[in-house]
């Protein structure tokens, strides 16, 4: 189970290698996600909070990469965080998400992005609940959801 010591290891010391690899020209990644997909995982946006429906929708399922469609969260770490984003406890593998400092708008992140493919994802935070105590505070849009049957 991961914590914030391991996430700031992760920070300092390198991610841990990722099953596979994706990559893809910045016009081919354009081809196949929205415009605001693109801006979000590519460029590295955010969405507005609240808009979308993930933040809200707690029914079984898992999360994956909206760009190369690893699979990065189970439904069963999803958690109401009141931030107006998708939240999580704990990705499905230790090796699903890559992290990095994230020193933009004049504030110290910890970014997530996909350790497959790069998306970003959004960022980590060590206020969630136990017992990781971790928040993984997603942009909806960088996510697609396959229900479970």
């Amino acid at each position: 189970m991961l914590n914030w010591n391991t996430i700031i290891s992760f920070v300092n010391k390198g991610n841990p290698t990722p099953d596979r690899r994706v990559e893809k020209t910045e016009q081919q990644w354009e081809e196949i996600l929205t415009p605001d997909q693109f801006y979000i995982t590519r460029k590295h946006g955010t969405e507005r909070s609240y808009s979308n429906e993930f933040c809200s929708r707690f029914e079984p399922g898992r999360y994956s990469c909206a760009c190369c469609h690893s699979l990065l969260f189970d439904a069963n770490e999803k958690f109401e965080s009141g931030s107006g984003w998708p939240s999580f406890t704990q990705p499905v593998a230790v090796n699903s998400i890559k992290y990095s400092k994230d020193v933009s708008f004049g504030m110290i992140r910890v970014e997530a992005q996909c350790n497959v493919c790069d998306a970003h994802l959004g960022h980590v935070f060590p206020d969630g609940p136990a017992p990781t105590g971790l928040r993984y505070c997603m942009n909806g849009l960088a996510l697609t959801k396959e229900e479970k049957a």
